[in-house]
Parts: structure tokens; C-alpha cells; sequence
């Protein structure tokens, strides 16, 4: 995946993937390693933390289409290898907060996804993503 061509968004802009649609991923325990290390990488790329909370959900019967999801976000962090979270001194010390919501978008189970991000002056302090 070293040379792989990079992607311009971490998520397909297509319908969400179901649960149990498409065929069964032949490594299940490769598909577990990768989403692992992508859950460790949210820590300094909140800028992933939506879709591989998306992948996250089909940890326990992956099948190709979520393999397929996966690597789209490897594919759209090489093209992204610049981007992490910075702190830096600002002269802004406005506290501004951000929100927003996927109401009822989950195929298989209605539920919702939130989220919310909290700045101080240009600097991201918290941030939060839940279903």
C-alpha cells in the first residue's frame, strides 16, 4: 500500500455499507489488525475518526465491501502523511465548538452518529465522535 494512489476523503460518499451485504473477507483477523492501528492513529488524526469508527462496527464479521472501506482510508492517509494535530501558541483565546450529527444513519440499525470538536484560539483541545 506503499505506492498506492491516493484517496481525497477518508469515507465513499455512496450509501453506507451493511452489516450483511456482500461476501465474507477471507482474513478476518488481517481486517481486525488493520482497524486497530487506524482506532491508535485517530489519536493524531481526528480527521479519521468517522469513518474508521464506521469500519469499527463490522469488526466482528468484515466482509469485502468493509475491506474495500478500510483501505480507503489507508489510500487517503498516503495522500495525507502532511496533516497530524498541532498545538501552537496562538494570540486567539476565543473557545469555539463545533457540532454536528448523522441523524437515524445507520442502514442496519437506525441509530445516530454525533460529533462535536472544541477549539481554543487555532488550536483543537477535544474532540468527540459517537454513535
Amino acid at each position: 500500500m506503499i505506492s498506492c494512489k491516493p484517496s481525497s476523503t477518508p469515507v465513499d460518499t455512496k450509501p453506507k455499507v451493511s452489516a450483511t451485504t456482500g461476501v465474507p473477507y477471507a482474513d478476518p483477523t488481517q481486517y481486525r489488525s488493520l482497524a486497530g492501528a487506524l482506532q491508535y492513529l485517530t489519536f493524531t488524526r481526528p480527521d479519521i475518526s468517522y469513518a474508521v469508527q464506521q469500519i469499527c462496527l463490522h469488526m466482528h464479521d468484515p466482509r469485502d465491501e468493509h475491506m474495500s472501506a478500510l483501505k480507503r482510508i489507508i489510500h487517503y492517509l498516503q495522500g495525507t502523511l502532511h496533516l497530524s494535530l498541532h498545538l501552537s501558541p496562538s494570540p486567539i483565546t476565543d473557545l469555539v465548538s463545533y457540532t454536528d450529527a448523522d441523524w437515524d444513519g445507520c442502514p442496519d440499525t437506525r441509530r445516530s452518529t454525533s460529533g462535536y470538536c472544541v477549539f481554543l484560539g487555532d488550536n483543537l483541545i477535544s474532540w468527540s465522535s459517537k454513535r
